[in-house]
């Protein structure tokens, strides 16, 4: 983000990897930026393992893209936890959709069956062919427990999209590849019932609901160019599986009061507390909360354990 202070650039600046420097990563313009009444010039990068059309990279997307490139581990990323919001930038105004087929979404991104379901389920024929959404470099090729035959490729804003239960994996490590083209081919390798393309969106290991970031109606747009990320829209737990979650996209840090209201929606248990003390402190049936939380009415409640109230 450009909007920064004066002593985050400067640590910035000194903590750029040593790779930026190398012949891979050539220097081909800096942009200025204005700063408490100084100029600071920040470097653009070509990236020569980046698809030609779209190489340019400002510094602190070529930090995002290659951190922890790791091609052994489906989440290098397991021990490090993020702070919300955190904000997600996009140079296209549009996505490729990952089969060639109508997009039909058979299970979305929420609670499902008592557990998180971290992606949404498209409908496709074993052998349909499944593209990326957006250009990028495969990161990681290989069987995931649960996952099947898995394709994870990392994109220049530092997302991650995950290419599940494939019946064949048309592409190997390293390799780059543009929006739209075939990596992979449908499946049910895995823990699938039925045949289904499961796509995740990550980023630095923490899964979004793909909805947020994607609209995946017939137009296929990106919801905003700039857009911040709250804790809502990784939480599996907020969203029910069965149906599309209502949308409210934070496109400024201005949007970010919003966030206080929907908080307030949260209740973390306390020593002491029961289902029945929550629901007369609320206002609500005990059967309501059971129903949002996906729990049941004798379930033993943990300290820290939050609970959706609304």
């Amino acid at each position: 983000m450009f909007l920064i202070n004066k002593r985050y650039v400067l640590y910035f600046l000194i903590a750029i990897p040593f790779f930026i420097i190398s012949a891979q990563n050539t220097i081909v313009d800096h942009k200025d930026l204005f700063i408490e009444g100084e100029t600071i010039s920040l470097p653009i990068y070509l990236n020569n393992d980046f698809p030609i059309e779209e190489n340019i990279f400002l510094a602190e997307e070529l930090e995002e893209y290659n951190i922890k490139w790791d091609n052994q581990n489906f989440n290098p990323y397991w021990n490090e936890a993020l702070t919300f919001p955190f904000q997600i930038k996009f140079r296209d105004n549009d996505f490729s959709s990952p089969v060639t087929h109508k997009m039909v979404i058979t299970s979305r991104y929420g609670w499902r069956r008592r557990r998180p379901h971290r992606g949404i389920d498209i409908d496709l024929e074993t052998g349909d062919s499944v593209k990326t959404i957006l250009s990028g470099k495969i990161r990681y090729v290989g069987y995931h427990r649960g996952y099947g035959n898995t394709i994870v490729v990392r994109h220049y804003n530092g997302l991650e999209t995950v290419y599940a239960h494939l019946s064949k994996l048309l592409v190997k490590e390293n390799d780059t590849v543009k929006k739209g083209d075939v990596i992979g081919r449908g499946g049910v390798t895995g823990n699938a019932r039925g045949s289904h393309l499961h796509l995740e969106v990550r980023y630095h290991g923490k899964s979004i609901n793909p909805e947020y970031l994607f609209d995946f109606d017939t137009d296929r747009k990106i919801r905003s160019d700039s857009l911040f990320v709250i804790k809502k829209w990784a939480t599996p737990r907020y969203h029910k599986s069965t149906r599309k979650s209502k949308m409210t996209v934070y496109k400024t840090i201005d949007d970010i009061a919003k966030i206080k209201e929907e908080e307030k929606k949260i209740y973390t248990v306390r020593k002491g507390d029961t289902l029945h003390r929550i629901a007369n402190k609320y206002g609500l049936a005990i059967s309501e909360i059971c129903k949002i939380n996906a729990i049941r009415s004798n379930s033993v409640l943990k300290i820290g354990q939050q609970i959706i109230i609304d």
